[in-house]
């Protein structure tokens, strides 16, 4: 593999929760039509993160959102890695989250069919390998139409 010079990550990551994150992400785009969290604290024994939404969601959907994330790790979906020029993105991908000095050769995670985005991080190798997402409660910010899901992996 050749040595890319990638930005400088300040980060150790908890490898199946940071790859949950993913997961989460991209099941609240698919759901609530909202963009990636740009406000996200992903630790091993409990991370929280927030979504701009439309709506507070149920209790129904809470669960569907948990049932869903479940059933992408039963899947099992292998986790990849690509590199690429920045102009060379698919139009898929946003580089709204990447610094104003990101290098010219950026990181793609893929997680099967399902998600793909710019990251550094540590990641599982398949989706398996992370266990069980588990959300431990959420909270509503009607004012900034702001949703906290706090989550572990068990």
């Amino acid at each position: 593999m050749p040595d890319y010079q990638l930005n400088q990550h300040n980060k150790e990551e908890f490898p199946p929760a940071h790859t949950a994150e993913h997961l989460l992400n991209q099941t609240m785009i698919r759901m609530y039509g909202c963009q990636r969290s740009r406000n996200a604290h992903i630790e091993r024994k409990k991370s929280k993160i927030s979504y701009i939404l439309d709506h507070k969601p149920s209790r129904h959907e809470e669960q569907e959102i948990e049932r869903r994330i479940n059933q992408l790790i039963a899947d099992d979906l292998p986790v990849s890695f690509e590199y690429v020029s920045i102009d060379e993105l698919p139009s898929q991908v946003s580089t709204d989250s990447l610094p104003a000095d990101v290098s010219d050769t950026i990181r793609l995670v893929r997680i099967g069919d399902y998600d793909v985005c710019p990251c550094i991080g540590k990641h599982v190798r398949s989706t398996a390998q992370i266990g069980t997402f588990q959300i431990l409660g959420t909270n509503w910010d009607e004012m900034n139409h702001s949703f906290r899901i706090r989550f572990k992996i068990v």
